[in-house]
């Protein structure tokens, strides 16, 4: 094995950089939600219903299925949440 480094694991198993800057976003988004649902210790019932989703879909967040939400999905729950998603653009290292 080579002494390769990546800043990601996104980077690592994505084909672009491109692909990989999207999957970052993504864990961001989705950590972020659960780690507020879990703070607020609602149930997945009770998430589902804030959130304007299904149960179902609260278990697929909760266990980190990530290949499953887009990025606005994941930005509109985050808002349904009460939370404000905020951007910073910085040029690549």
């Amino acid at each position: 094995m080579g002494d390769t480094h990546f800043d990601s694991v996104w980077d690592a198993i994505e084909d672009t950089p491109a692909k990989a800057a999207r999957m970052r976003l993504r864990s961001q988004l989705l950590m972020a939600l659960r780690t507020h649902i879990e703070q607020s210790g609602l149930n997945q019932s009770q998430a589902a219903k804030v959130l304007g989703v299904t149960q179902p879909c609260v278990s697929d967040l909760m266990r980190g299925k990530i290949d499953l939400f887009a990025i606005d999905t994941l930005v509109a729950m985050l808002a349904a949440a009460g939370l404000q998603v905020e951007l910073r653009v910085a040029a690549a290292a």
